[in-house]
C-alpha cells in the first residue's frame, strides 16, 4: 500500500515521516488517531468552511505537478502470499453456486430491510383495521400511510390516484386483499419508474475508472469508499484513493486506515489544503501507473455553501482534462435515516452537479427504506449501491426485484 502526499499548491510535497519518525510516535497517539479515523462518518458533521474555490490551479501548478513524493509500501517478502488451491468444479457445481449467491443476496435484503418492513407493515396494519370501506376517506387515509413510509408526497398521489378506478381495489372484500392491491400496485409503479434504469457502476473502456463521491458529512461517504475498494482490490483490480476531503478534521487519516486495511494506494494533502491539487495528483499517477480505479473522496458539504459546490466543480474539470470522459460515475450519498431530507438532499445536488447514482447507506438502521422508491419516482436517478450492514460485503449492489422482495416480504398473502 503506497501513500502518496501531495502539496495543496501541487507545488511541492510534504515530507513524510520516516519509519525512525513513526516509531518514534507515543503509542497512545497512535491508537488514538486510529480509532478516531475508524468512525465511519458518525460523528457530529464537521464545520463547514467556504474557500475560494472558483480559481483553477495556476498553470505552473498544472504544468509543474508536484515532484515525485517519498512512498511508504509493503515490500513483497513481508507481505504474507497467499498460495490458491486449485480446484476443479463441474458445471452442476458452478449452477450450485450461483443459486447460493442468489440466495444469500436476498437474505441480505431481507434482513438489511427488516426495520423498513416491519414499520411499514406496522402503518398498513394499523391502516386496514380502520378499514370499512372503499370511499374517500380511505385514500385520504392511504395517502397518509404512504408519506408516513417516506415514500414521498408524490408518490402517495401517484398511488392513490392510480388505485381510484383500480377494479380489483373495488371487488376487494378483505382487508387482506386490499393489502395485496395495495402492496401490488406500488411495486408497478416502482417497476415503471425505473424502466431502462443502469444499475451497474460505469467503467471507462481503457485507462482508469473515475470515481467521485459528493454529500454531506456525516452520510458514509469515506466507509462507501473502503467497501467499494476492498471489493475492487478483492476481485483483482489496481485501485488508487484521492484523500480530496482536506476540510474535515481526520478525514483523510479514516481514508488512509482504510486503504491500509484493503491493501490499496492513496494520495493524500495537508490538513486545509487545496483539494483540486490532491485530484490533480491522484488522477496523474492513476494515468502514469496504470491504475484501473480512482476513488475521490470529497469534503462533506452543505448543497446551499455556494464555494463549496464550486469547488466540487473545479475537480470535475480537473478529471475531464486529464481524462474527458472522467468522472465516470459522480455518486451522491445519502444517509437513508434521515428519509425525506435525503430526498431533498438529492433534489439540490442534482440540480448543482451531475449526479449519475445514489448510495444509500445505513438501511439496516432504519424503517424509512421507502425512500427508495420517492427517489426512483421524482427524480429517476438509480440507486446503485446500498449499505445493508456493517461489514465490507454489506455493500450491495442495488437490485430491485431483490429491494421489493426485502421491503415487502410476508405482506402479501393468498387467501
Amino acid at each position: 500500500m503506497n501513500t502518496v502526499v501531495t502539496d495543496a499548491t501541487a507545488a511541492e510535497a510534504e515530507p513524510i515521516a520516516t519509519p525512525a519518525d513513526a516509531d518514534s510516535e507515543e503509542p497512545a497517539a497512535v491508537e488514538a488517531s486510529v480509532s478516531a479515523a475508524a468512525e465511519a462518518n458518525d460523528e457530529a458533521p464537521a464545520e463547514e468552511v467556504d474557500v475560494a474555490a472558483t480559481e483553477e490551479p495556476t498553470p505552473a501548478a498544472v504544468d509543474n505537478p508536484a515532484p515525485a513524493a517519498e512512498v511508504e509500501s509493503v515490500s513483497a517478502e513481508s507481505a504474507p502470499t497467499a498460495v490458491e488451491p486449485t480446484v476443479t468444479t463441474t458445471a452442476d457445481e458452478d449452477d450450485e453456486g450461483d443459486e447460493a449467491d442468489e440466495a444469500s443476496v436476498e437474505t441480505k435484503y431481507e434482513h438489511g430491510l427488516a426495520k423498513s418492513r416491519s414499520g411499514f407493515g406496522e402503518r398498513l396494519n394499523r391502516f386496514l383495521a380502520r378499514f370499512r370501506s372503499v370511499d374517500e376517506d380511505f385514500f385520504d387515509d392511504l395517502e397518509e400511510l404512504m408519506i408516513e413510509s417516506d415514500v414521498g408526497y408524490e408518490m402517495a398521489v401517484k398511488l392513490s390516484d392510480s388505485l381510484r378506478d383500480e377494479v380489483k381495489l373495488q371487488n376487494a372484500k378483505s382487508s387482506q386483499e386490499v393489502s395485496n392491491v395495495i402492496i401490488e400496485k406500488m411495486v408497478e409503479l416502482y417497476e415503471a419508474a425505473g424502466e431502462n434504469e443502469q444499475v451497474a457502476l460505469a467503467t471507462a473502456p481503457t485507462g482508469p475508472t473515475v470515481i467521485m463521491f459528493v454529500g454531506v458529512n456525516g452520510a458514509g461517504k469515506t466507509t462507501t469508499i473502503g467497501k467499494l475498494a476492498a471489493r475492487y482490490k478483492q476481485a483483482g483490480k489496481k485501485v488508487l484513493l484521492a484523500a480530496g476531503d482536506t476540510f474535515r478534521a481526520g478525514a483523510a487519516e479514516q481514508l488512509d486506515v482504510w486503504a491500509k486495511r484493503d491493501g490499496v494506494d492513496i494520495v493524500t494533502g495537508p490538513e486545509n489544503g487545496d483539494p483540486a491539487a490532491v485530484v490533480f495528483d491522484a488522477v496523474k499517477q492513476a494515468k502514469a501507473d496504470n491504475y484501473d480505479i480512482l476513488l475521490v473522496d470529497t469534503a462533506g458539504r452543505l448543497q446551499n455553501k455556494v464555494n463549496l459546490m464550486n469547488e466540487l466543480a473545479k475537480m470535475k474539470r480537473i478529471l475531464t482534462r486529464e481524462i474527458p470522459d472522467a468522472p465516470h460515475e459522480v455518486l451522491l450519498v445519502l444517509d437513508a435515516t434521515t428519509g425525506q431530507n435525503a430526498l431533498n438532499q438529492a433534489k439540490i445536488f442534482n440540480d448543482s452537479t451531475d449526479v449519475t447514482g445514489i448510495v444509500l447507506t445505513k438501511l439496516d438502521g432504519t424503517a424509512r427504506g421507502g425512500i427508495v422508491l420517492a427517489i426512483r419516482n421524482e427524480l429517476h436517478i438509480p440507486v446503485k449501491l446500498v449499505g445493508l450492514g456493517e461489514q465490507v460485503s454489506d455493500l450491495a449492489d442495488f437490485d430491485a426485484s431483490d429491494f421489493v422482495y426485502g421491503l415487502f416480504k410476508g405482506l402479501v398473502k393468498v387467501d
